[in-house]
C-alpha cells in the first residue's frame, strides 16, 4: 500500500458561485461536493488524493478538468446522465441558494464499475475515505456497507463522516474512523440532544455498532472523541468564521491525512482539529495552507472528560 488516500466521492458536484467585485459580479466555479472538500483538503496537507467517481453530461466534462486542474488524481467511471451542479449567490456577504441539482441516482451498472473501482484503489491506498452522495437517494447505503466490509475485513483501514441510512452501513461493515456531527446525531434519533453525557452515549453506542474510533464535531464548541476507550474533549484555537461551511470535512481530511503517512490517532486528531478551525476562517472549502494547519496543532489539546461513563 501506499502512503495516499483513497476518496470514495460517488457522484461530485459543479459549484457556480456568483461574488461582487466591486461594481461586477463575478463568477467561480469549482468541483464540490464532500468527497471534493476532503481530498483537496488532504491534497494541501501534502498527502496525494485519488478521488473515485462517476461522471457524465457536459457538467461532467467541466468536473473532470477542474479535479485535474487542483492536482487531485481522478479514477472515473462514465455515466449516462449529467453529473450535478449547484449554484450559490454570495454577492451580499451571505450565501444564498439559487439552485441544487444532485443528479439523477447511479445505474446499476454504473454501481458495479465504480465499485470494482474504489475498491481496487482501495486496496493500494493507505487509507481510504467513504463520503456522502449529495442525496441519499443518488447511492444505496448497501454499496457503503459493501465497501466498508471489503476494505476492512482485507485489512485496509477506512475513515466515514456520514449520517442516516449511509451512517448506519458503514458501521455495519466496520471503519477505523469516524467522525459526525451532533447535528446528525440528534437528527437521526441518535442522541435526544446536545448535553456531554448524551452524547458521550452515542459515542460508546458508535463504537460497539462498529466504529473503532469515534469523533462527535460540535459546531462552535469542543468536540468529542472516543480513543482506546477513553473519551477527550478536544479543545481547538477559536478564530473569527468567515464561512463555517467545510469545517468538518477538513477535520476528517486532516485525520486521514495523518494517518495515511503512519502517523497515530493522537496526532490525526489534533490535525484533524486544526485543518477543520483554519477552513472556517475561508470561504473556500476544504482549503488552507499547511504551514498554518502545523502552527494551530500546537494550540489543539485533547483533555480527558475522566468522569466520563458509558451509558445504556
Amino acid at each position: 500500500m501506499s502512503e495516499h488516500v483513497m476518496v470514495f466521492a460517488p457522484v461530485p458536484q459543479l459549484t457556480l458561485t456568483i461574488e461582487q467585485q466591486d461594481d461586477t459580479p463575478d463568477i467561480h466555479l469549482h468541483p464540490g461536493g464532500q468527497g471534493i472538500w476532503q481530498a483537496r483538503m488532504i491534497t494541501c496537507l501534502g498527502v496525494p488524493a485519488t478521488i473515485c467517481a462517476a461522471l457524465g453530461g457536459e457538467t461532467g466534462t467541466v468536473l473532470e478538468q477542474l479535479i485535474a486542474a487542483e492536482g487531485m488524481q481522478l479514477r472515473l467511471v462514465g455515466r449516462q446522465a449529467s453529473s450535478g451542479w449547484y449554484i450559490h449567490d454570495r454577492r451580499d456577504g451571505k450565501r444564498q441558494e439559487i439552485a441544487d441539482v444532485p443528479g439523477a441516482q447511479l445505474s446499476r451498472h454504473e454501481l458495479d464499475e465504480l465499485y470494482g473501482l474504489a475498491l481496487a484503489e482501495g486496496f493500494r491506498a493507505s487509507v481510504s475515505i467513504l463520503s456522502g452522495p449529495p442525496h441519499p437517494s443518488v447511492v444505496p447505503p448497501e454499496v457503503y456497507r459493501r465497501l466498508a466490509t471489503d476494505l476492512t475485513s482485507n485489512g485496509n483501514r477506512v475513515v466515514a463522516d456520514l449520517s442516516g441510512d449511509h451512517l448506519a452501513a458503514v458501521l455495519a461493515g466496520g471503519v477505523c474512523f469516524l467522525k459526525v456531527s451532533h447535528e446528525e446525531l440528534i437528527r437521526d434519533g441518535r442522541a435526544s440532544d446536545d448535553s456531554i453525557d448524551e452524547l458521550v452515549g452515542a459515542l460508546h453506542r458508535l463504537h460497539d455498532e462498529g466504529g473503532e474510533t469515534v469523533m462527535i464535531s460540535r459546531a462552535g464548541d469542543p468536540a468529542l472523541a472516543l480513543l482506546d476507550g477513553e473519551v477527550f474533549e478536544v479543545r481547538m484555537p477559536r478564530l473569527q468564521a468567515a464561512d463555517p461551511r467545510g469545517a468538518g470535512d477538513s477535520m476528517t481530511a486532516g485525520v486521514s491525512a495523518v494517518l495515511a503517512r503512519g502517523g497515530d490517532l493522537h496526532e490525526a486528531i489534533c490535525t484533524g482539529a486544526a485543518a477543520g478551525a483554519l477552513n472556517v476562517t475561508r470561504h473556500g472549502l476544504g482549503t488552507g495552507r499547511a504551514q498554518a494547519i502545523r502552527e494551530l496543532i500546537k494550540r489543539v489539546r485533547l483533555n480527558p472528560l475522566g468522569s466520563a461513563t458509558k451509558s445504556a
